[in-house]
């Protein structure tokens, strides 16, 4: 267990190669994506933590009675009245870019954190602190508090 970090970025690799390995075998041929869907605990203990995180999320959601406006303020002015699918386009795109970049820094930021504060690691714990100072400053910015 010393080998994998927390995260789930790599559920989302997991998932998608076994899916699409249905319709092309040959895409088990390729070293990534066959160590990513092979059947070990390394690579579905993932797909179950992000599973349940979406489960969980949801029941809390329905037996609290919590709600929330459907779009932020700040998006409400950059879409205007745009119909639930563009909202839903630009979800969905959003997210894919975000993995993506998860992807080619070989796992998500939080993982990272998570992971590297766990280990107490120096250079993790530098990091977290400038994830949340970039991420504090941006909300600024789109907000227009700065």
């Amino acid at each position: 267990m010393a080998e994998t970090a927390l995260g789930a970025s790599s559920s989302y690799v997991t998932v998608a190669d076994w899916i699409v390995s249905w319709a092309d075998p040959q895409l088990l041929k390729i070293d990534y994506a066959a160590k990513h869907v092979a059947l070990t605990a390394k690579n579905w203990w993932q797909v179950a933590l992000v599973g349940g995180i979406a489960i969980g999320a949801f029941l809390s959601m329905k037996l609290s009675g919590a709600r929330r406006a459907a779009i932020s303020p700040i998006w409400k002015r950059a879409l205007g009245t745009a119909s639930p699918m563009k909202r839903y386009a630009l979800a969905f795109n959003a997210g894919f870019l975000m993995l993506l970049g998860a992807r080619i820094a070989d796992g998500c930021t939080s993982g990272h954190g998570l992971s590297g504060l766990a280990q107490l690691s120096v250079g993790s714990t530098v990091a977290v602190a400038a994830m949340f100072a970039g991420g504090i400053l941006a909300a600024n910015l789109l907000l227009r508090r700065i």
